[in-house]
């Protein structure tokens, strides 16, 4: 086994965390029904990481204190999801320096949903949602609807069908390209309209949107851990899971030290520029319709494809304000920048593989077993490359 050693769940969900009086502390926060044992200890090794980053310990899974009488310590917390702003208050979390992840005034916020307008006429609207960004949306994503009922979700891919264009429709808060389907007619319609939930549905909506064929996904964000800020860019894999069907595989990113208007300096592709232009619009309207927000890590994965009339299109696909697949590898650039200050670029990936494999020499490796969800896999982020100031 290569270094960084095999992990099965070895995180707690249940139970108090547990830090010295006192000393500041990297807990879990779980707020999803259930994790899988992969996803568990890629928490753990997340939490572990960053109570390093921080000069803090690791905790384990949060749990509400129970003695009202003990100063709890300075908590760092690491969600699973992203929080309300309801949530948050509750935790005492007032910014984005208090967590890896992100906080939003109502839950559909954190979801696909808001990366398009309503479809005309639209059924069911939801409390808190805002027209003006769908509308200021429009020149940064796909061609597509947000919809809050099944009679909305039809009405959105009809009118695609009627542009010509083919319906890929998305659970809103699907994750790694689960809860997808795609419908070119009528017959594939109903067949993806009777496999929707729909307490999902009417409570954080679905996305209706051009499906391109083929494509190219690319990942766009920043963290911001203690003192540091990294911005990167870089694009995402696909692999097939034990039944075949294509999901995320991983991702390769530049990562540098500042924001997003830094990265642009970098990029000479005009394509390139493009999506970069479009994650850095989506997330300015984003702050600019819900001002409550804020969150430490802010992703986007952006499309660059052509549509079935040979037009290019180049758009925003989701966000994520939360831990996701790449945050290993945000980790590691971290990491190695709070090692050596001179290092202005480094080169990290993480990978997903549904086998059992030995990771390369060097890669630190947080799953690698049998997951009784999802069977065998095999994870791992890599440090790829560094540069130092002047180029090395």
């Amino acid at each position: 086994m290569a270094a960084g050693g095999a992990w099965a769940s070895t995180a707690s969900d249940t139970g108090r965390a547990t830090c010295a009086q006192g000393a500041g502390c990297v807990v879990e926060l779980l707020r999803r029904a259930r994790r899988t044992e992969h996803e568990a200890a890629t928490g753990r090794w997340i939490g572990e990481r960053l109570a390093g980053l921080l000069g803090y310990e690791y905790g384990g899974v949060h749990a509400p204190d129970t003695d009202a009488d003990a100063a709890p310590p300075e908590r760092y917390f690491l969600p699973d999801s992203t929080l309300s702003t309801a949530d948050a208050r509750a935790l005492h979390i007032h910014g984005p320096e208090q967590l890896l992840g992100g906080v939003v005034p109502h839950p559909f916020v954190a979801t696909k949903s808001i990366t398009h307008r309503l479809v005309d006429g639209a059924r069911v609207v939801p409390v808190g949602w805002s027209h003006a960004l769908g509308a200021a949306l429009d020149e940064v994503t796909l061609p597509g609807f947000a919809a809050f009922s099944v009679d909305d979700v039809a009405r959105a891919a009809k009118q695609l069908f009627e542009q010509g264009l083919p319906a890929r429709i998305k659970r809103a808060d699907g994750i790694g390209g689960v809860g997808q389907s795609v419908a070119t007619d009528r017959k594939t319609l109903d067949a993806a309209l009777a496999h929707l939930d729909v307490d999902c549905l009417e409570r954080l909506g679905a996305v209706v949107e051009l499906n391109l064929k083929p494509v190219k996904t690319y990942s766009v964000g920043t963290v911001a851990v203690g003192e540091q800020r990294i911005a990167y860019f870089g694009m995402q894999r696909l692999t097939r899971n034990r039944h075949g069907v294509a999901v995320y595989g991983g991702s390769s990113l530049a990562c540098l030290r500042g924001g997003l208007e830094d990265v642009m300096a970098t990029l000479q592709d005009e394509a390139e520029r493009r999506v970069l232009r479009c994650a850095i619009r989506y997330d300015a309207e984003v702050s600019r319709a819900y001002p409550e927000f804020f969150a430490s890590r802010r992703n986007y994965d952006v499309a660059l494809g052509v549509d079935p009339s040979g037009v290019p299109r180049t758009g925003v696909l989701e966000q994520s304000w939360r831990i996701g697949g790449a945050t290993p590898a945000e980790i590691l650039a971290l990491e190695a920048m709070h090692r050596d200050p001179r290092l202005s670029q480094v080169h990290v990936s993480t990978h997903e593989t549904y086998e059992l494999i030995d990771a390369p020499l060097g890669a630190q490796v947080y799953f690698h077993g049998e997951d009784p969800a999802v069977g065998p896999m095999t994870k791992y982020a890599v440090l790829d490359a560094q540069d130092d100031a002047h180029g090395r």
